[in-house]
């Protein structure tokens, strides 16, 4: 059984969210592996994406509240405090690192091979040698030399990173899957408090997916058959997953 899981973001924060969470696991992906000029993709979305965004005002409100909670979770006997305090503690050191001024990836801007390349990379096939002769000098390097230069790199964004996994991971947490069946390969769900995002995990052997659309206290999911990209008519049971 192969289950995928399909997220949903219901309000605009969370969709940033997620979308800069999935170019931080694209530039993880390239520092374990050589993927050549491939690693630059992400590594360029990330820069226009923060150039384009002030991100920090956001993510330092979004600690702010989760420790505040944490701190009255903390008082619950029931609570794991030991778990509690590790949150606590990666939110509180994302904090301190948010709070330096510097914009995040500006120091890239004056790295004259990165600006060379991303002039470049927006132009279709323009990775050739003839195009980008320094390009291809160093996808020639060591995969050693190229992991640390992709890493000093991707470095400069480690402080919106690190705090947009600690939150999406504390979003997460705050629900639990529960067994859902989608009738005629509909459902429909509502929340009287504000919910952030919607999970669904579904067996691949269903031939289906989920599209998920709603807002913060009302969504719908319609499951459409992948080979006749048209609407289910068969009851699909899958997990959800409604989050705060």
């Amino acid at each position: 059984m192969t289950e995928l899981v399909y997220e949903q973001p219901l309000n605009e924060k969370i969709r940033s969210y997620l979308r800069l969470e999935y170019l931080d696991k694209q530039l993880q992906s390239n520092l374990s592996h050589d993927h050549q000029h491939r690693c630059f993709y992400p590594l360029f979305s990330l820069c226009e994406l923060s150039e384009r965004c002030d991100y920090r005002n956001e993510i330092l409100k979004d600690i702010e509240r989760h420790l505040l909670q944490l701190n009255k979770w903390q008082e619950l006997d029931s609570a794991d405090h030991q778990q509690i305090n590790i949150y606590i503690n990666a939110l509180t050191q994302a904090r301190e690192h948010l709070q330096k001024p510097e914009r995040f990836g500006s120091q890239l801007k004056q790295d004259r091979f990165i600006s060379a390349l991303r002039q470049r990379f927006g132009m279709p096939g323009a990775c050739c040698n003839f195009d980008l002769p320094q390009l291809h000098f160093w996808l020639s390097k060591p995969w050693e030399e190229k992991q640390q230069d992709y890493r000093t790199w991707i470095a400069h964004f480690e402080p919106l990173l690190t705090p947009i996994a600690l939150l999406l991971q504390l979003t997460r947490s705050t629900a639990h899957y529960d067994n859902a069946i989608a009738h005629a390969g509909f459902y429909q769900g509502d929340s009287a408090q504000a919910l952030a995002l919607v999970r669904v995990k579904v067996d691949a052997a269903h031939g289906c997916y989920p599209t998920i659309s709603g807002h913060k206290n009302r969504f719908a999911i319609h499951f459409v058959q992948f080979e006749h990209q048209r609407h289910s008519d068969r009851s699909i049971d899958f997990l959800l997953a409604t989050c705060a």
